[in-house]
């Protein structure tokens, strides 16, 4: 019997275990969003409301003026002074997101109830035109453009947005330089109580909720959690030019980019991840660089460092990156045209590129200035000299000898700056030059460094500046202190990457530093209009005079 018995058990075990593993890639936030959605952000709302009170938020200068205006509604001042007197959980989950289809599209926004009548009372004053249904538990509140639909746990409210429709025709336009017709602009409407109806009776399978890559999101510890499906946005329209040539979707089908946000006491950390199609993962895969070349960073004959980014690919990942979009044949097209293809650039290159701007200074003539530093380093270096003779007839005076611009090139690096000074000292390799910031960015194939405090500290306004433009300096140098960025690894099927952006004040949460600074940027734009007004009535007022 015993024996009997073992089997089934052990089955039964392994289905349990299968069961829990398959449960873990579910994820509540994603139940009622469409699995094409092209935008989503989730926002924790109890999190949040734990690092910036709504206390806090109303002795923000621009909700003070707000309350303090007498054209306001008080029920408008009751929401503003606690969004709990409409009947929505404030401290709850919100979930925003965004569709497009052939019709434009449509915004909705999902978040929880805590007091149904409240609710009621709320929409029966901001949508006075609607009309009100119930259906299959739900109350509807519509009108042409908005449908709310809410029960006594939740609310879903859907926005027509025809906009994104518009959106795509304007890029589209922009890009085609044919003397073609412009297209008429086309309205579209929709029944907005049928997509609030929609999302609500979404199958799991047709829902985020299944989803792996939006469950590993939620998954991750954050304030705010984004999405983006690049697919849902692309365009079916033929692209004029080169584009109509290139085979673009390969770019955005399938491709997906998540991020998780946290506000930190003086920092604001990102993680990102890139995702894309089998063949974009593939090459993501077989291509992918290595920790980008520290030693580089050495030769920068500046400690003054203002911005700095460094890179390392794999050159062969670029000429099947260029088949992929079949581009490849197009760009070596080109590049015949001034002596050389894309086997040459793939030999030419060994992979590292660094970027850095160092030493601003004030230039009487053109106002702020910098030296600015490109080095790459050389794997063949007959290959690379194709390269630096096809910059030549291509860049004209930047490679030719113009003495604004000076490269320089040895066995291991091409430089090219700004400065003749710069260049020869980077190649020299004497310099040595160390910087704390390397520790935070390193590990992966792209370390990034901007150091807000050095470029504010150096572009001080002048003594004849507007007093306003000061006031906004001062608060920005208080506020900024610099941004860190590093990743580029494959991992988990995406790439990663990591931005942190620190404040100067690091014992003070973000998200508050943000609140005030917001707050008193509002007012100074609000002062600077004001004052822009008077200029203005004042021109009116002396231009009779002036005839």
């Amino acid at each position: 019997m015993i024996k009997r018995l073992l089997p089934l058990t052990f089955t039964a075990i392994i289905a349990v275990i299968l069961f829990a593993s398959c449960s873990k890639k579910m994820n509540k936030e994603g139940r009622y969003i469409p699995s094409y959605a092209g935008i989503v952000v989730h926002v924790n709302g109890e999190m949040l409301n734990a690092k910036l009170p709504w206390e806090e938020i109303v002795q923000n200068e621009v909700f003070k003026k707000i309350i303090a205006d007498t054209g306001v509604s008080s029920f408008t001042k009751s929401l503003l002074q606690n969004p709990e007197n409409s009947g929505i959980n404030a401290k709850g989950d919100f979930i925003l997101f965004i569709v497009k289809d052939t019709s434009g599209g449509y915004t909705a926004l999902e978040g929880f109830i805590k007091d149904e009548a409240k609710f009621k009372t709320m929409l029966s004053g901001a949508l006075k035109n609607s009309k009100e249904t119930i259906k299959d538990g739900f109350t509807y509140f519509a009108d042409e453009k908005t449908s709310v639909a809410y029960n006594k746990e939740k609310f879903i409210v859907a926005i027509n947005t025809p906009q994104l429709n518009d959106m795509q025709k304007t890029v589209l336009t922009a890009m085609d330089t044919t003397n073609q017709p412009a297209i008429a602009e086309v309205k579209y409407t929709r029944d907005m109580n049928a997509v609030a109806a929609g999302i609500l009776a979404l199958k799991e399978d047709a829902s985020l909720a299944k989803n792996e890559k939006f469950s590993g999101l939620m998954a991750e510890k954050g304030d705010a959690h984004f999405w983006f499906n690049a697919e849902n946005f692309s365009s079916t329209a033929a692209l004029p030019g080169i584009g109509a040539m290139a085979n673009l979707s390969k770019l955005y089908n399938g491709a997906i980019t998540t991020a998780t946000v946290n506000f930190e006491n003086g920092k604001i950390n990102l993680d990102a991840k890139s995702y894309g199609g089998k063949e974009i993962t593939d090459l993501y895969k077989k291509y992918s660089g290595k920790d980008f070349d520290k030693s580089m960073v050495k030769n920068i004959p500046s400690k003054n460092m203002a911005a700095f980014f460094a890179f390392n690919f794999k050159p062969e990942g670029v000429k099947e990156f260029l088949k992929i979009l079949n581009m490849d044949g197009l760009i070596n097209l080109g590049a015949a045209q001034v002596g050389f293809n894309l086997d040459d650039f793939v030999k030419a290159n060994k992979g590292d590129i660094l970027i850095a701007v160092t030493d601003i200074k004030q230039d009487t003539l053109v106002g702020q200035n910098a030296d600015f530093i490109f080095a790459a380093s050389i794997n063949d270096k007959t290959s690379f000299n194709k390269i630096i003779d096809a910059g030549k007839k291509f860049g004209g005076p930047m490679l030719g000898g113009n003495n604004k611009y000076a490269y320089n090139v040895n066995d291991k690096y091409f430089v090219f700056t700004n400065n003749k000074t710069v260049t020869d000292t980077y190649i020299a390799g004497t310099a040595n030059t160390s910087f704390d910031f390397m520790d935070k960015i390193s590990g992966g194939p792209f370390g990034g460094f901007v150091n807000f405090q050095y470029i504010l500290n150096n572009m001080k306004p002048k003594a004849t500046a507007d007093s306003l433009d000061v006031e906004i300096y001062n608060a920005s140098v208080k506020m900024w202190d610099n941004l860190l960025i590093s990743g580029g690894n494959f991992k988990d099927g995406g790439i990663t990457q990591h931005w942190e952006v620190n404040m100067v004040d690091k014992n003070s949460n973000s998200l508050k530093q943000l609140n005030s600074y917001l707050g008193t940027m509002s007012i100074i734009q609000e002062k600077k209009k004001a004052k822009n007004n008077i200029a203005w009535m004042n021109e009116d007022v002396m231009a009779p005079a002036k005839k």
